[in-house]
């Protein structure tokens, strides 16, 4: 996801995180969520290390998923061992190509998009994704990460990527809710043995309307009512929906009552009824949209 604001926060924030979740271990809260491009892998790190330290968490209790940056396709073996460093950490458990586009490097590491005299991303033409994705399939063999895979990858990217790999995406990380189901691009990826995470399950919520003007489906009417009839949160719901799709969700909030609220799904289920009423307000509307900040519709 772009984030024009950067998720960095001081290594003893991260670590009081790390402790509210760790309340809720026995719930299934472990995943670590990560990217240079939202500038919080050092401050992770950090508290990671003292987490590990103090036995507050054992590593392998704990799933890290990090991603290649966009200028980085020409470096991705030196990307990832950065991001390890940053992470005090030996593996990954999941690194994902965050963007299929591979523009001008910038340094390893660095997350600026390099723009020209036009304000227009400066794209490198000499990388293929699939010269990124070989790159990645080294990592696995390297051992510095355990799974790899993709992000905002459509159905015809998708589709080559399984044609050139020797090692499968195990994930493609793309942007649906109900306002943007893509109901085509998910059941492609469940076809083929591909976890679908929705990176953006709440529709971005009251940053991408912020960010990108976009309109929530928070304030859905046929949504609101059905939160309604179940007792829940609109988000509560929504999450619920994703869940019954077979998507993995990953919701952000830092906010320890916002985890517990999305924690509370999984004590209802939605009918067949419903999951259809809900189909039925898709607007295909995607809400997180690079070109704002880049010049280029790179969906186009």
């Amino acid at each position: 996801m772009i984030k024009p604001k950067k998720v960095k926060k001081a290594p003893e924030e991260v670590l009081n995180h790390i402790w509210e979740e760790q309340g809720d271990r026995k719930k299934g809260i472990k995943d670590s969520h990560l990217g240079p491009d939202y500038k919080n892998e050092a401050e992770v790190g950090e508290a990671l290390a003292e987490a590990f330290q103090t036995g507050l968490v054992k590593r392998e209790e704990l799933f890290i998923t990090t991603k290649l940056w966009n200028s980085d396709h020409g470096h991705v073996v030196e990307a990832c061992k950065d991001s390890l460093k940053k992470l005090q950490l030996e593996y990954l458990d999941l690194y994902l190509v965050h963007f299929p586009i591979a523009t001008k490097h910038t340094g390893v590491g660095a997350t600026g998009s390099a723009l020209d005299e036009d304000g227009i991303l400066e794209i490198d033409t000499t990388i293929s994704l699939e010269t990124t994705w070989h790159a990645m399939e080294d990592l696995v063999s390297m051992g510095l990460v355990r799974s790899i895979g993709i992000s905002n990858y459509d159905i015809f990217l998708t589709r080559d990527c399984l044609a050139y790999s020797k090692v499968k995406p195990a994930v493609n990380q793309i942007e649906t809710h109900p306002y943007f189901q893509r109901d085509s691009l998910v059941k492609f990826c469940q076809k083929h043995g591909i976890c679908v995470t929705a990176h953006t399950p709440l529709g971005g919520a009251a940053a991408n309307t912020e960010w990108f003007g976009s309109v929530s489906c928070l304030d859905d009417p046929v949504l609101k009512g059905l939160a309604e009839k179940y007792k829940k949160t609109v988000a509560q719901l929504i999450l619920r929906w994703g869940i019954q799709r077979n998507t993995v969700v990953i919701p952000k909030s830092s906010k320890p009552e916002r985890l517990q609220e999305n924690f509370h799904v999984f004590d209802f289920e939605l009918t067949k009824e419903d999951m259809e009423l809900i189909k039925g307000v898709d607007r295909k509307l995607r809400t997180n949209q690079p070109a704002k900040f880049w010049g280029v519709d790179l969906y186009a």
